[in-house]
């Protein structure tokens, strides 16, 4: 039986490789084309051994098409048969437990043993957008809210709220009450120490967003690993990062490419976001020093080069943290050149060609 946490490293990659997908819209293209891409990227991956392909949940950003996990997942179900997918994540205050519990059973029921339901507590967003999802100006991310929350949507997922409790009768489906079948492993995500301890005190595995918070991946992850008590779930840590990674034939182009990310980035972060500009708009902005000091910043942290550049700055970087899996994110103009980079870097690896498994039959 399969391990419904753990991968298995392949070729001479150091640990399982996976891709976390944003499921990004460049300029001049459309969400269809983004959506069309996802797909492409999960069969490579599945045909490629990676371990396990995640879509994230963002709201109101142009160039980001993910903001309906559960939708785009049930969509790789049906075009793979293998790899698991997952959310990387659903953010829980933004939605009640039970639409979460309801979501992820029918995912199950769709691709039984191959979902992972990963959750973060931010909301994915600003905070006017979070407050038009959640219906209310009072956003509750507090300590006292998350791991309520967390038991809640856990409780409903195994069916098992006590006699007496409000929600007894009330039963997620798909889910226990029609018969035995599995459930998604739940993830805790993170980008500091909040989640970290959390995950590390209920024995769940852990993911990291390296990504974006490339100061705070040392710090959590030894907190992870402090806090950590074995559960029925796990017996020791398991902890991935997600890592920003490109790879290109040439070194030059492989620069051009996660120049379009930064600058998308940029964007964002001084409240004018957008699609995913071209290369050829990123190579032409004139960069304040300001914003070239971010971009420089934010580009020492994303792994990019030829192939055998980036699969030596991915063995450093899982020797630093110690982490258990790398899932990679490429975060670039086009979906061509994504693609690639996954392709380039499985060969960089040596990740051997998985045959096709046919498709289970559902009835």
């Amino acid at each position: 039986m399969r391990d419904a946490i753990r991968g298995e490293a392949r070729g001479t990659a150091p640990v399982p490789l996976s891709v976390l997908d944003l499921v990004t819209v460049g300029s001049g293209r459309t969400a269809s084309q983004a959506l069309a891409t996802s797909v492409d990227i999960s069969r490579l991956a599945e045909r490629r051994g990676y371990h396990r392909h995640w879509v994230a949940e963002h709201h109101s950003m142009p160039g980001v098409a993910s903001s309906s996990p559960a939708v785009i997942l049930a969509h790789l179900a049906a075009h793979t048969s293998r790899i698991r997918l997952g959310s990387g994540g659903v953010m829980l205050p933004n939605h009640a437990p039970l639409v979460i519990a309801e979501q992820f059973g029918t995912l199950e029921a769709l691709a039984p043993g191959r979902v992972d339901l990963g959750l973060g507590r931010a909301p994915g967003t600003d905070g006017a957008t979070a407050a038009a999802l959640r219906r209310t100006d009072t956003l509750n991310e507090g300590a006292d809210d998350f791991p309520q929350q967390l038991a809640e949507l856990t409780r409903f997922l195994d069916d098992d709220f006590p006699d007496g409790h409000p929600y007894a009768r009330i039963h997620a489906v798909p889910g226990p009450v029609q018969g035995p079948a599995g459930r998604p492993p739940i993830w805790l995500l993170g980008s500091s120490g909040f989640s970290a301890r959390l995950a590390g005190l209920l024995g769940l595995p852990f993911a990291f967003a390296h990504h974006f918070s490339a100061h705070n991946t040392l710090p959590a992850l030894d907190l992870y690993r402090e806090s950590f008590r074995p559960s029925a779930v796990l017996d020791a840590p398991y902890a991935l990062i997600g890592v920003s990674a490109l790879a290109a034939d040439e070194a030059r182009e492989a620069r051009r490419q996660v120049l379009t990310g930064a600058l998308s980035m940029l964007r964002l972060r001084t409240g004018r976001p957008g699609l995913i500009p071209t290369p050829e708009e990123a190579e032409a902005y004139a960069f304040s020093p300001a914003e070239r000091e971010f971009v420089d910043g934010w580009l020492a942290n994303v792994v990019h080069g030829t192939p055998d550049e980036v699969r030596e700055g991915l063995d450093g970087l899982r020797k630093r943290t110690g982490a258990d899996e790398l899932m990679l994110t490429a975060n670039a103009h086009s979906g061509e050149a994504r693609l690639r980079s996954y392709e380039l870097i499985a060969d960089a690896y040596g990740l051997p060609e998985q045959a096709p498994e046919a498709a289970p039959e559902l009835g």
